[in-house]
């Protein structure tokens, strides 16, 4: 007699086991994948800020982040705006889209604030661009009467109109720490291990166009540097030299910091510590290997990231380290001394 078949019943319990196996490991797949791409790889997120007030508060985040991040406040300071106003705007991003220039949302929304083109807030071409959505948020922002004495939410519901008015009050804290270092008011205090990104343009002529993207060509102005081919005035010789351009070896770009490159109501040192920070925070997409600035220096690919004391540089930190001196003082320091240009290196 022949064997009896196996019942039905265990054969399809073992196929839907196995389909529940194969399952369990693509959503694993799915989500490995989907920390890759938030993170930016293995060892992420690779950037941080740490509070220049020595209260032991940091952030830390990817840098695609950090250069979502360090647009916004371009543009902001760009326009003259305040400090409360890019931390407006950065707490309203980390919401929307977690700093994350993504192309979905809600209905058509779309990009960093999750503008919506049916709305009027431009094509999903120019929303997609992260200078102009932050100039629209902007643009939305400063017609908000009182908005700098306004708790956080309110204003940036009012620009926003979002069916979760209370969610950006939770981003605070973090976006005064990343607005405090990508205005420079607080000096040496954002890092990034600055992994190259094979996917993005590299060189001193990718780094020209992204301050002239992010800062208007008005960033090159007291150099003379080139933007496109394109002269900008300079109303003195650059001191040593510098072109404001590149070096002689064709990766460095230097950027004096004077008075008058500084925008109105923030300091020379404010200036090159904005700079500076965004330097760093664009050194993954833009190959950037070493930022200088007032006596010291971010190198990719340190440890520990650090802004270490270069030349005179060393002196100072010594001191600072005798009297309790922060990180903050110490930079804004040597800008007032006349800490000379930002100087951002290439890979080659």
């Amino acid at each position: 007699m022949p064997e009896p078949s196996p019942p039905v019943t265990v054969t399809r319990r073992g196929r839907l086991a196995r389909i529940g196996s194969a399952f369990v490991v693509l959503l694993a797949v799915a989500g490995y994948l989907a920390v890759q791409y938030v993170t930016g790889g293995t060892g992420a997120p690779g950037c941080k800020v740490v509070s220049g007030e020595g209260d032991g508060a940091t952030y830390e985040f990817t840098p695609e982040q950090a250069v979502n991040a360090a647009t916004i406040t371009a543009v902001g300071t760009a326009r003259g705006l305040p400090e409360r106003a890019v931390t407006i705007a950065l707490a309203t991003a980390l919401q929307e889209s977690a700093l994350r220039n993504i192309g979905h949302g809600d209905r058509d929304s779309l990009g960093l604030f999750q503008q919506r083109p049916s709305q009027g807030w431009g094509t999903p071409k120019e929303i997609m661009d992260p200078a102009y959505a932050a100039g629209k948020f902007y643009d939305h922002l400063v017609e908000v009467p009182g908005y700098t004495r306004l708790p956080l939410t309110v204003a940036a519901q009012r620009v926003q109109r979002s069916g979760f008015p209370q969610a950006y009050a939770k981003h605070e804290p973090d976006a005064t720490l990343l607005a405090a270092a990508l205005t420079g008011q607080s000096a040496a205090t954002l890092t990034c291990e600055g992994r190259p990104d094979a996917t993005r343009a590299e060189g001193a002529d990718a780094v020209r166009a992204a301050l002239a993207r992010d800062f208007g060509r008005e960033v090159f102005q007291p150099a003379g540097a080139r933007v496109d081919g394109a002269a900008a005035p300079s109303p003195s010789p650059s001191p040593g030299g510098a072109d404001g351009a590149e070096g002689s070896d064709g990766r460095t770009v230097t950027l004096p910091v004077t008075a008058d490159s500084a925008a109105a109501g923030r300091s020379a040192a404010q200036r090159g510590w904005q700079l500076a920070h965004w330097a760093v925070a664009n050194a993954s997409a833009l190959h950037i290997k070493r930022v200088t600035y007032a006596g010291r220096e971010w190198t990719a690919g340190h440890t520990d990231s650090r802004w270490r004391p270069v030349d005179g540089g060393a002196e100072e930190a010594t001191e600072a380290k005798k009297t309790g001196e922060t990180g903050e003082a110490l930079g804004t320091a040597g800008a007032e001394r006349g800490a000379g240009p930002v100087r951002i290196v290439t890979a080659p």
